[in-house]
């Protein structure tokens, strides 16, 4: 709905107070980015993956984005740094390393609105950590909608939704939810307790 593939059969998709329908689909997908839970890179070096993103981004710029999201030094450890040649799909990267990089291809573009759909679902512990790092920084002074199931990433959100069945059933932000009673202060207790 917010890409607008689907326009509402009742009420209305607002984001910052503008209905979207009044929008026209290419400019508001222009301020739009998705990192989706499967990160897709195409043939072509790390940069090259990176600078899709803003295709008239400097060297420096490519770097920027990257470090801003933890992915910097993995990519020097590749054979040729951002000139390695990942294949299609990123066959010569992991998959935690692809979502790296695809966050790094979402922070150069500087979207006004990024979906974040299970995102972070793929990465591995050390890389986790990485992106949790970096997220801060990609999701700073825009809209971002976060779906997700790490507790690890809804934490970093202003204001978290529960639903269950299709209904919003808590609404509110983490550390309230947290220390409530309802289903969103169950599963973190239950994360908690699983990390030790």
């Amino acid at each position: 709905l917010i890409s607008r593939f689907y326009d509402p059969t009742k009420g209305r998709v607002l984001l910052d107070g503008i209905d979207l329908k009044s929008v026209s689909s290419t400019d508001l997908r222009q301020s739009i980015v998705m990192v989706t839970q499967e990160a897709y890179l195409f043939s072509g070096s790390v940069a090259d993956n990176i600078a899709l993103g803003k295709p008239e981004a400097t060297a420096e710029e490519i770097e920027q984005a990257a470090m801003a999201v933890g992915a910097h030094d993995f990519i020097l450890s590749l054979p040729d740094g951002y000139s390695t040649d990942v294949n299609k799909r990123g066959g010569r990267v992991s998959s935690g390393q692809r979502q790296l990089i695809s966050f790094a291809r979402a922070f150069i573009a500087d979207p006004a609105v990024l979906i974040l759909d299970e995102a972070t679902s793929s990465l591995d512990v050390p890389s986790e950590r990485l992106v949790q790092q970096g997220l801060k920084s990609l999701l700073a002074k825009r809209t971002a909608i976060i779906i997700a199931h790490r507790l690890s990433t809804v934490s970093i959100a202003d204001r978290v939704l529960v639903m269950e069945r299709g209904q919003i059933i808590e609404d509110d932000s983490p550390s309230k939810l947290i220390s409530g009673s309802g289903k969103f202060s169950k599963m973190h207790k239950a994360w908690r307790e699983s990390l030790v």
